[in-house]
């Protein structure tokens, strides 16, 4: 995908297709963290955003060395702190579109729970290196009784160039989450669409999951090769 870099450093790709068994069990049946008890609680789209970066880059803080010495840890904090506000699950039938709905309950388990863990593994790291800094976010008015929002951010990159990087997010029992970013103008959601469409198209989901599991970069998915697998 194009500017996964700067998804990354904006710090919720990672997280926006979860672990399989949290994708598929109701938030309230997972024992709540405090970053999912406070998306109950009545928190509005911008304080969602603005609280997980808070707590997560609070946390690196701490002792970034540590993360640095053992990525793991960057996972744990990405559970914490963002996942609870990603709708998980939603965004996985956005990305697969028509594939979600002819793939088996299985499939769809092993894709979301590759997914994540390929994009954990490959780029997760950069998190580390990622401070307030860099991030800028922008309050957002919502009505209340509105059920979606938009939440507009700024990046700063490494070179100093800025990026609009903004967050869909619609009101679910659960609080606000996220199910879409928009970074530069370009959906994660539907750039991940085209690539993995394309390829499933070519040789089908269980090809898909597989190069995830074997910890492909989800961004060679795009690329074509071999016969079809189903």
């Amino acid at each position: 995908m194009r500017h996964t870099t700067v998804v990354l450093t904006s710090l919720w790709l990672v997280c926006s297709l979860a672990d399989a068994s949290q994708a598929q069990t109701p938030p309230a049946a997972q024992g709540q963290s405090a970053p999912a008890a406070n998306a109950a609680s009545g928190e509005g789209p911008t304080e969602v955003v603005q609280h997980a970066a808070q707590g997560m880059l609070g946390d690196l803080d701490k002792d970034r060395d540590a993360y640095r010495r053992d990525p793991t840890k960057v996972g744990q904090l990405v559970d914490k702190y963002l996942l609870p506000h990603f709708d998980t699950e939603g965004s996985a039938r956005l990305v697969l579109g028509a594939h979600w709905r002819t793939a088996t309950p299985e499939q769809r388990k092993r894709f979301v729970d590759a997914f994540y863990h390929s994009l954990l593994t490959n780029y997760g790291s950069a998190l580390v290196d990622f401070t307030a800094d860099r991030l800028k976010i922008f309050p957002t008015k919502v009505d209340p009784d509105a059920t979606r929002a938009t939440v507009r951010t700024e990046v700063k990159r490494a070179n100093g160039d800025r990026v609009a990087v903004n967050y869909y997010l619609h009101k679910t029992p659960q609080g606000w989450k996220a199910w879409d970013v928009v970074i530069d103008g370009i959906s994660y959601v539907n750039s991940y669409r085209t690539d993995f469409g394309e390829q499933i198209e070519a040789q089908g989901i269980e090809s898909v999951i597989k190069r995830l599991e074997a910890g492909e970069k989800p961004g060679a998915i795009g690329k074509q090769t071999g016969g079809k697998s189903g």
